[in-house]
């Protein structure tokens, strides 16, 4: 498993830590990312687009505003974002604790 710190990820605030779950001959060129996030208290991942691509994040723990193409909305534990072909998406944490979720990039 790979593991990296991402320093302002995207334009966001801080630094996002990405656990790999798998590695790119796993993702067999279907998909380009799966892997568990954490981004720690008082930062964020920057708002981006996706093109030629979907993104969905499943929250594990903490809490966090989520930038829906535009639109904010909280997100907490169990809660799904979806993030099609030609969207963006942005996610801060706004809690004490460590926002750890899942991300699934999928190829169009």
């Amino acid at each position: 498993m790979n593991i990296e710190r991402v320093e302002n990820m995207a334009g966001g605030k801080g630094h996002v830590i990405i656990k790999h779950i798998l590695g790119e001959k796993e993702l067999n060129g279907k998909c380009g990312l799966y892997a568990e996030v954490t981004i720690e208290p008082g930062c964020s991942l920057g708002y981006h687009e996706h093109h030629g691509e979907s993104e969905t994040y499943y929250i594990l723990s903490g809490q966090g505003n989520y930038d829906d193409n535009g639109r904010i909305r909280p997100v907490k534990e169990g809660d799904i974002t979806f993030t099609p072909d030609g969207c963006g998406h942005a996610l801060t944490n706004t809690g004490d604790s460590n926002l750890v979720f899942m991300a699934l990039i999928i190829y169009d």
